[in-house]
């Protein structure tokens, strides 16, 4: 039996197209981390090692409905291959500042001191908690709103501790 020609034509039509389609699903879902960033990612921190980019942002804050004085921050850890993301729940009220963040399967507690002391081990938290808390001041050097924190009511005073709470051990 043989073939009509439309059909043989359709047929190499068909060929022709779904490699292409199958490949352009293909790049879309192998997409690079960064072609993969939203638009209102604020970046904190990049660099660069011998197993390429990394880079950590926040994005999609918003006010806590039952809180007033708690935010959630959406978290971007992104690695040249993949990006793992967070929510994380910010306390801005001036007598307790806070920050809640999972490390793996632990629950991390951060009693922050917005206009204190800030260092390489603080400073991340700091980022992240001025850009949920106070937006305007986003991807500022928390080192220099100082200030900035006294004029909105923060001691500069407080005790910063990190309390560790265990994950679920199963």
């Amino acid at each position: 039996m043989a073939v009509p020609l439309w059909c043989s034509a359709a047929i190499t039509a068909l060929s022709l197209v779904l490699p292409l389609s199958a490949s352009a699903e293909l790049q879309e879902r192998h997409r690079s981390p960064r072609e993969q960033r939203p638009a209102d990612l604020l970046l904190l921190r990049e660099w660069t090692t011998i197993d390429g980019a990394f880079a950590i942002g926040v994005h999609n804050a918003k006010p806590d409905p039952r809180d007033p004085d708690a935010r959630t921050i959406v978290v971007w850890v992104e690695s040249p291959s993949q990006v793992e993301l967070a929510v994380d729940t910010l306390r801005c009220a001036p007598q307790s500042p806070l920050r809640l963040t999972r490390q793996g399967q632990r629950l991390l507690i951060k009693e922050l001191n917005p206009g204190g002391a800030i260092t390489e081990a603080n400073r991340l938290d700091h980022q992240i908690w001025w850009a949920a808390c106070h937006p305007d001041q986003a991807g500022k050097d928390p080192e220099l709103l100082q200030e900035t924190a006294q004029r909105l009511g923060y001691s500069g005073q407080l005790r910063e501790q990190q309390q560790v709470l265990p994950g679920n051990p199963r």
